[in-house]
């Protein structure tokens, strides 16, 4: 099986516009871009908080962000958040609140699209929102899979230790 390539990362090496990230035209990407703010963090600053108010969509410039969330009395840690990656499309989509809290864990910086922002975008060009609900569909694709599998691994290595007792 092939590994899936990650849509919801771009090539850190290669600057992209945003329209060309978010594939939408490129007097969207002017409106983000004109919106966007960049925020730095130093090691152990939050970003946002679980449950907090989404302030909009988040794009990782640089450095390495840690994200946890609890969820039925566990406390989860995802994967890391790193240079290209969109962060938190489910509360920049959804109901606006922060599904998971993220971290600085080294120096790094972030750029924020304000929700505002993406609600005109969203306006102006409503494909873009289709296609961010596609991406988050294949992120959630993926952490179920990555779940799975984490899962299945556990159980053969208690199969095989109870086998050889």
């Amino acid at each position: 099986m092939e590994p899936q390539t990650s849509s919801s990362r771009i090539d850190a090496t290669q600057p992209r516009s945003l329209s060309e990230l978010l594939e939408c035209p490129p007097a969207v990407g002017v409106l983000l871009n004109n919106a966007a703010s960049c925020l730095s963090y130093d090691s152990g600053d939050v970003v946002f908080l679980q449950s907090g108010n989404c302030e909009g969509l988040y794009v990782v410039i640089s450095g390495q962000f840690l994200r946890k969330t609890e969820r039925m009395q566990a406390r989860l840690t995802l994967a890391p958040a790193r240079p290209g990656d969109l962060v938190e499309l489910a509360a920049a989509l959804g109901d606006g609140h922060h599904t998971y809290t993220m971290t600085a864990q080294i120096p790094g910086s972030v750029l924020l699209l304000p929700i505002e922002a993406l609600r005109t975008a969203f306006l102006t060009h409503p494909p873009l929102r289709m296609r961010l609900l596609e991406e988050l569909a294949r992120e959630v694709s993926r952490a179920y899979d990555a779940c799975c599998i984490s899962r299945s691994v556990k159980t053969r290595r208690r199969g095989a230790q109870a086998a050889s007792a």
